[in-house]
């Protein structure tokens, strides 16, 4: 889970590829590094630490005339994180470097060989294997010899390959782990995605896996199976502003106040309410290769993601099953991947992810579509790796998401997975007209509640600052407030460092209640509903033990006052798409509490965007 860029044909490319890697430093950040071709050698600048203390460390090389560079930002797996083992990585003669994104299982049978063959390694990691593997095949020819190792690596990699005497060239692969290609005037840049490419050029190539790309400062090629192929770029819709603070102090606060605007913006063109009575909304799926002959024969529905995305699909389930009238089951992609779980051609798989690259759930895409099913995809971020391996694409259309707790995502994910279940119950016949008109005003509207609930900003943060010394925290729902717990109790894990675990409030009397005293502040989603009166129930159950209670309840709630120490109104009135309302004041709170401990909010430690390895 590491950021790498390349630059080729660009003025002063070291300041460039620099300027690059802070863009890309929410994929990684334990260590940093730089390399560039200077006369018939290599140099090379690295840190352990961020990107601002390499370009502290380059100093007047900051600005050297150079036009090409590649340099990498670390989220370590082989090796600690410490200078030796921050990227790019040299070959033992200086000749190839090489930085890398991904695992290579078989590196260390690799080693023992290039060991025994008087090669002398400089770092604990996989990466330095490729770049001496390369220096070994390599005789002039930088292609063919990048060509030539890549079958030998086993695991994951996107790489950037460049050779001592040969500056006019960088070379690139990919196997699993993402990269991208921005195709400009006279030059060429390859990133891990696209958000530090945009700056330059909205002209993209996604690599698939397998491929090679071969960039110069006027021309781009990929390498397929030994043949040449045309590059041939998509057009990125989103702004390189869209990847700025805008005046926010942090990336996550400027995300989660984006919100209302990307659920409206998602809805714009694939929702359409009638004008006649007599008529259904109109949802609107671009290029679907999903038949409603297909869709009214599903058996059931699995969904499939990690973290973040797999608390949506837990929301998600419900909704489906509820509205769809077909059995849905979230699953962690991870263990269904290993699982043999049982499939058939009549299961619709839903992989859920804001990158499209999680490397669980893309294997999990991968052995539901061996197995004959279908794959209908959520992803944010659009030419990935899910988005291009599936059946059918809902793209969220969040823009970038850079700070690395997920917020607006999130609630993307939630709105998008209702819109699925409003589409397959109207294809499957499952809802009368007038519930179909209602739930797709509720989906049109909901931009509208979150704007409402972020107009309580400060009450919320008032109410995050009394908690923010506390070292536990427990979050308590029912229903969709289940995963809710499970969400809000990561977002405080990731960026505040406090240990807070998520429950089914109805699980309190099979255990966690033993922790409840005086010291530990509880965070209830007590919104009237179905299961009010049980809630109250686990409120009185904490109450009792001199618990402190955090409630978020609903606008007209009159009594909750006299149960809790602190309330956090919501307007609950749209049904179970109070999810996303709920899903707010979480966010704000994990926010807030993590500012007061004076803590890296967007880059929580030990933590990475994308998880782009197992």
């Amino acid at each position: 889970m590491c950021g790498i860029i390349a630059a080729i044909g660009m003025p002063k490319a070291v300041h460039k590829v620099i300027d690059a890697l802070a863009a890309l430093e929410y994929r990684g950040y334990d260590s940093a590094g730089v390399a560039w071709p200077e006369n018939e050698t290599l140099r090379l600048c690295r840190v352990a630490g961020r990107v601002a203390e390499l370009s502290e460390r380059l100093g007047p090389d900051l600005d050297n005339p150079v036009q090409a560079a590649m340099g990498h930002t670390r989220w370590a797996t082989h090796g600690a994180p410490e200078e030796r083992n921050a990227h790019p990585h040299f070959s033992d003669d200086g000749r190839i470097a090489v930085v890398h994104n991904g695992i290579i299982d078989n590196f260390a049978r690799l080693k023992e060989g290039l060991v025994a063959s008087g090669v002398t390694f400089h770092s604990d990691t996989d990466t330095e294997v490729i770049a001496n593997l390369i220096a070994k095949h390599f005789t002039g020819d930088l292609v063919k010899a990048t060509e030539d190792v890549l079958p030998q690596l086993d695991g994951t990699f996107a790489i950037a390959v460049m050779a001592a005497g040969q500056p006019e060239v960088i070379v690139t692969a990919r196997r699993g782990s993402p990269l991208a290609i921005g195709m400009g005037d006279g030059f060429n840049i390859a990133a891990s995605d696209a958000v530090p490419i945009i700056p330059h050029t909205r002209r993209v190539v996604f690599l698939a896996d397998n491929q090679m790309a071969v960039i110069k400062a006027g021309s781009c090629y990929l390498r397929e199976d030994g043949r040449d192929l045309e590059a041939k770029p998509s057009e990125i819709s989103w702004s390189a502003e869209a990847a700025q603070k805008g005046g926010y102090e942090h990336f996550m606060l400027k995300e989660i106040y984006e919100q209302p605007i990307t659920l409206q913006n998602m809805f714009r063109d694939r929702l359409r309410l009638p004008t006649a009575a007599n008529k259904d909304p109109e949802f609107c799926f671009a290029h679907l290769n999903l038949t409603p002959e297909y869709l009214k024969g599903i058996s059931r529905v699995v969904l499939v993601a990690q973290g973040t995305a797999y608390h949506a699909c837990m929301i998600g389930r419900n909704m489906i099953e509820r509205v769809a009238r077909v059995p849905a089951y979230p699953e962690y992609a991870a263990d269904f991947r290993y699982r043999d779980p049982i499939l058939d051609p009549t299961v619709l798989v839903i992989a859920v992810t804001q990158s499209g690259e999680t490397m669980d759930t893309l294997h999990a895409v991968r052995l539901a579509r061996e197995s004959g099913c279908k794959v209908l995809s959520l992803v944010n971020a659009m030419g990935s790796s899910i988005d291009r391996e599936s059946d059918a694409t809902f793209h969220l259309k969040c823009g970038p998401e850079i700070g690395v707790a997920s917020t607006k995502a999130f609630t993307s994910m939630i709105a998008g997975l209702y819109f699925v279940s409003l589409w397959l119950g109207q294809i499957r016949e499952t809802m009368d007209r007038k519930d179909l008109r209602r739930r797709s005003y509720d989906l049109l509207g909901i931009g509208n509640r979150v704007q409402g609930v972020l107009a309580t900003d400060q009450d919320i943060r008032e109410v995050a600052l009394k908690y923010a010394t506390s070292n536990n925290f427990l979050f308590l729902g029912r229903g969709t407030g289940w995963p809710l717990a499970l969400e809000g109790a990561l977002k405080l894990k990731e960026v505040s460092y406090i240990h807070a675990e998520g429950y089914d409030a109805a699980e309190m009397k099979h255990g966690p209640i033993a922790l409840v005293d005086e010291n530990m502040p509880v965070l209830i989603i007590a919104l009237k509903g179905r299961r009010y009166d049980k809630v109250v129930g686990n409120i009185q159950e904490v109450k009792a033990r001199r618990g402190k209670i955090i409630a978020i309840a609903s606008h007209d709630d009159d009594d909750i006052c006299e149960l809790a120490d602190d309330v956090i109104y919501i307007r609950a009135d749209s049904g179970i798409m109070n999810s996303i309302c709920c899903s707010v004041p979480l966010q704000l709170m994990a926010y807030y509490m993590a500012v007061a401990r004076g803590c890296d909010v967007d880059k929580p430690k030990n933590l990475a965007k994308s998880v782009t390895v197992e």
